[in-house]
């Protein structure tokens, strides 16, 4: 039999405990940071290796690039073995690439060691599912909310985090201490996660290539897909070029100002268990749109920072936070919408979803910066605008076919 639904999780979907869920929501937001830190010491990497900001971004966008090659090739183990261990040796394998990028030589090799950084720290693709199948379907759409609101605020904060400790002990200590937690998560997850068992026997070859199946079969999958990755797309370009126009002539300030907006970016964490419920209640097409119209607005807004000063300081803050609340609340409502397509399945599934997604955001860094180089943070925030009309436009033909 190819498939086999033996997880204990879907026979008692009831073991995940608060105790539990909190610890799994931290590992997501400690892993995922490791690929976004880096946006806040750009600047720091580009003086200390001897490049430009535009060449010093390239980690970014390999980062970025890394993190899509994981979620195609290591997710669907998630559907073949034991989370425990897969989990603890991924989290292991993200230290190691750390340490080796906190002290590369030359850009090439920093970048070659974010990709392979970006491989493996797709853990909290793994947790997501897992965590899926541990609680009961009318629990889902909170927990998932829950455990994104973990990674939203790794997301976030990394930039904070990376800032902050980049002014003071250089662009390297960020990496150094990140391999430090990493180490420790993955020591305490390979002792408190539950043990489950495969929900399918396939070989791996089929696993990989269920994705592209998955893809090609379910349309409410490549629905979910075109959405996130244009609304990620946004996103990631807009945090690239914002330590890009921060540092330079209009504003003159350092990682730490990337990581100050972060922080206030942050306070969008709280508003994810509420979507969670909301589409617990009203579905995932009730949210959808809320999130499209919310990042067409932050890009209105955002357009206020090329007045630089307090006005466009202000401008950038409040509309980072409405960029960060419409990017979280689309992706907890694409997450419920492809966990509920085949629940034997949603490791796969989610490997197809994640994998386009950050294709949308690695081509959303590159091309957010090729777009500043040429037209400055308006031609950014035209970008973003663009990005969620086109998913509302979407939206619009599946309501009105």
């Amino acid at each position: 039999m190819a498939e086999r639904l033996d997880q204990p999780a879907e026979r008692n979907p009831s073991g995940l405990g608060a105790g539990l869920l909190f610890i799994l929501s931290i590992a997501c937001g400690v892993s995922v940071a490791t690929i976004y830190f880096p946006q806040a010491i750009t600047l720091l990497i580009a003086s200390d290796l001897g490049v430009s900001a535009d060449a010093a971004a390239l980690v970014i966008t390999t980062a970025q690039l890394g993190y899509a090659l994981g979620l195609l090739l290591l997710v669907p183990l998630g559907d073949r073995l034991p989370h425990r261990p897969l989990v603890a040796t991924l989290l292991t394998l993200t230290a190691a690439a750390l340490l080796i990028a906190s002290q590369a030589p030359t850009l090439p090799v920093l970048a070659v060691a974010s990709m392979a950084t970006g491989i493996t720290t797709v853990v909290p693709q793994i947790l997501l599912p897992m965590a899926a199948g541990l609680v009961p379907p009318e629990r889902r759409g909170a927990v998932t909310g829950t455990l994104l609101s973990g990674l939203l605020a790794g997301i976030l904060l990394a930039r904070t985090f990376g800032g902050f400790l980049g002014e003071h002990i250089g662009w390297r200590g960020p990496y150094f201490v990140a391999a430090a937690a990493l180490f420790a998560f993955a020591v305490l997850l390979g002792l408190v996660l539950p043990r489950t068992a495969p929900t399918s026997s396939q070989r791996y070859p089929s696993l990989v290539a269920a994705a592209f199946i998955l893809f090609r079969d379910e349309p409410e999958l490549r629905r979910s897909c075109l959405y996130q990755a244009l609304m990620f797309g946004g996103f990631t370009a807009a945090w690239t070029s914002l330590a890009l126009l921060l540092g330079g002539p209009l504003y003159h300030l350092g990682g730490q100002a990337v990581g100050l907006i972060a922080l206030v970016g942050a306070a969008s964490v709280f508003c994810t268990p509420i979507v969670g419920r909301l589409i617990d209640r009203k579905g995932p097409d009730f949210v959808s749109p809320l999130a499209f119209f919310t990042g067409i607005a932050a890009a209105i807004v955002l357009l206020g920072g090329a007045l630089g000063g307090m006005t466009g300081l202000l401008a950038l803050t409040a509309g980072m936070l409405l960029l960060d609340i419409a990017v979280q609340s689309g992706q907890t409502a694409n997450q419920a919408r492809v966990f509920a397509i085949r629940p034997d399945a949603r490791s796969r599934l989610n490997t197809a979803y994640m994998t386009c997604v950050f294709l949308g955001g690695s081509a959303g860094s590159w091309i957010g910066v090729k777009i500043y180089s040429h037209w400055g943070w308006p031609g950014v925030c035209a970008l973003i605008a663009a990005a969620a009309t086109i998913a509302l436009a979407r939206h619009a033909v599946k309501l009105y076919r």
